[in-house]
């Protein structure tokens, strides 16, 4: 079992720069790959950007690719998304999530393969 609970969203303006962090519970978080997709009102839930158990490979939707990154630190239990020229576009509920150590693939994009989230954090992007 692991427990998600994200922080960091708000309220900025077009150009600005977030930080979102994910707090994870339980001693096995380096075990898993971790992914963060957002939702906007009205709109499917995305996939944004993945990580893998050690850090050493990220992966990203061509629509953040260059602006966002993610990283990890596996001894503070941590995954962070570090979101800059943010656009109106961005505006979303974000969400962290846990994907199961039975999926083992190269798509990491695919929601239904993470079986933990957080409850998730607003981000707003004014124009």
């Amino acid at each position: 079992q692991v427990q998600l609970v994200e922080s960091g969203g708000g309220l900025v303006q077009a150009g600005g720069s977030l930080r979102l962090s994910c707090a994870a519970s339980g001693r096995t978080f380096s075990s898993y790959a971790m992914g963060w997709f957002r939702q906007a009102p009205g709109k499917e839930r995305e996939f944004v950007a993945a990580i893998n158990w050690s850090g050493g490979s990220t992966y990203y939707a061509d629509s953040v690719k260059g602006r966002f990154t993610i990283s990890r630190d596996n001894a503070k239990n941590t995954v962070y998304l570090q979101m800059n020229s943010l656009k109106p576009e961005d505006t979303a509920v974000y969400y962290c999530a846990a994907r199961l150590t039975y999926y083992s693939g190269s798509d990491y994009s695919r929601h239904g393969e993470y079986g933990y989230w957080g409850q998730g954090t607003q981000v707003t992007v004014s124009s």
